[in-house]
């Protein structure tokens, strides 16, 4: 089950919102404090429809995921309590959610190494549980934080079980710290601005999937799946742009509906992306991208491996090796990582120190170049594949151009437009405006935005059903990760 599916937006969504309700009205018959508000029974029933959620496409793996949650909620335990034992417990606790990892994900990867190597080992065909990435950096991000004693333990194993299996952030992040909605888990309160701001935030986010990303990958399907063994250079460039916008809006998308759907609870979770092709670097690029998995390779990590203060250049290609296999288990993905961290690392040495004697708009051109040829690598798992898109990019292919690529810019000119635009901080920008325009008419400036918020949610709610209506592309990118 998928955010942008018409059973969960007509069925799912109000089933839970009504129980919740329910079980909102339960939770203040026990309330005694406004200072410390009971919401269990509003745990139980989040809880439950998050196993619901997960369970509805991958029923076995939930097991798995109550079991990691078993061995993490015994480990913090130990950590919390026991000073002789806490690093022993760290350890064993890192090792159980590593191991659970690495079996599952990349089990198959090392095998056909192996292979490759003249070693044939029997090795058992495992799917990928959907989300386990995410879920195990939660977890690893919950044992060190209370080891570090920046969080205290969690007592219930219900109550831990909600925060590594809350179905807004289950599948594809953000990768929520366990510190930034530890006391919300228990102690959280709900207000209509709460509610009314998180659906916005919601439907953003189905727009930004239904009606742009959806769109986008039809044309970077059509030449880099279907025509990749003609393919132009001008056919190269206007696949690998449209997934360049693709997987922003994808992603985004889903970072948005998550947070959405969390500010409905009460929950709030940390921004995942910042305008990222708002860039002037590719450093810059990695502090907007995905910055939850950015802030986690930094803290857990990047700086207990020394940071800036020593062994600098290695810290910087681990934290990437391990963020390229993060992504994936396949050589493109660690290409992809290494590409980036080599950049990293010499934009330390070069362009962030002479940053001020460049022309800026060169700058964005230069990270934008970068960033796309990272998305040639990071879409071709078949190198022969990312061999000849590479070739035709760089204009060593067949032909120059072809009818069907000038056709798809044409043809799809207003929505490579209106991506484009919406990449920029076009909403802060009508914000501001607003704002100050209507500074001194306060009852107008929340008027206008009410107003404009409701037409707009009901536009996008229309159009995104209107495209979910039959649709067979709309799966998320990054619940393959």
């Amino acid at each position: 089950m998928v955010f942008s599916d018409l059973f969960f937006i007509f069925a799912f969504i109000p089933s839970f919102a009504l129980l919740y309700i329910l079980a909102s009205l339960i939770d203040k018959k026990h309330n005694t404090s406004p200072n410390a508000p009971y919401n269990r029974t509003k745990n139980w029933v989040l809880v439950l429809f998050s196993l619901l959620f997960y369970a509805w496409g991958e029923p076995v793996y939930v097991f798995l995921m109550l079991f990691s949650v078993f061995v993490n909620f015994i480990a913090g335990r130990v950590i919390d309590r026991s000073n002789r034992h806490r690093k022993l417990a760290l350890v064993i606790g890192l090792i159980c959610n590593l191991l659970i990892l690495g079996v599952f994900k990349y089990l198959g990867f090392f095998g056909s190494i192996l292979a490759d190597l003249g070693v044939n080992v029997a090795l058992p065909k495992l799917a990928l549980p959907i989300g386990i990435s995410f879920y195990t950096f939660q977890s690893i991000s919950y044992l060190v934080d209370v080891y570090r004693r920046e969080s205290p333990a969690q007592r219930r194993y219900a109550d831990l079980l909600l925060y590594i299996s809350m179905f807004p952030q289950l599948i594809a992040g953000p990768i929520v710290r366990y510190g930034t909605v530890a006391e919300e888990i228990t102690g959280r309160h709900v207000t209509a601005n709460d509610i009314a701001d998180g659906a916005f935030r919601f439907l953003i986010g189905l727009g930004k999937k239904v009606i742009i990303a959806n769109q986008l990958s039809e044309i970077a399907d059509q030449f880099l799946v279907g025509g990749i063994s003609n393919l132009s250079t001008t056919g190269a460039w206007v696949g690998i742009l449209a997934f360049t916008l693709q997987i922003y809006f994808d992603f985004s998308g889903y970072s948005d509906m998550a947070i959405g759907i969390g500010r409905c609870l009460g929950f709030h979770f940390k921004e995942n992306f910042n305008h990222p092709y708002c860039c002037n670097s590719i450093t810059d690029f990695w502090r907007r991208w995905h910055m939850s998995l950015g802030s986690f390779f930094r803290d857990y990590v990047y700086i207990p491996l020394g940071g800036n203060r020593r062994h600098q250049a290695w810290n910087i290609f681990v934290v990437w090796f391990l963020t390229g296999m993060w992504h994936g288990a396949s050589w493109n993905f660690i290409i992809w990582g290494v590409y980036f961290g080599f950049i990293v690392a010499l934009e330390k040495y070069t362009i962030l120190r002479l940053k001020n004697r460049f022309f800026t708009p060169l700058l964005h051109i230069y990270s934008l170049i970068l960033v796309v040829i990272g998305w040639g690598i990071f879409y071709f798992e078949d190198f022969s594949q990312m061999t000849t898109f590479f070739n035709s990019f760089f204009g060593f292919g067949k032909t120059f151009t072809d009818f069907a690529s000038q056709a798809a810019v044409m043809d799809k000119f207003w929505l490579f437009l209106f991506a484009l635009v919406l990449c920029m901080p076009v909403r802060k920008l009508i914000a501001d405006t607003t704002e100050r325009l209507l500074k001194n008419h306060s009852t107008i400036h929340h008027g206008a935005i009410l107003i404009g918020r409701t037409v707009l949610s009901l536009v996008v709610l229309v159009l995104s059903v209107a495209l979910l209506v039959g649709a067979t592309n709309n799966a998320f990118l990054y619940t393959r990760f």
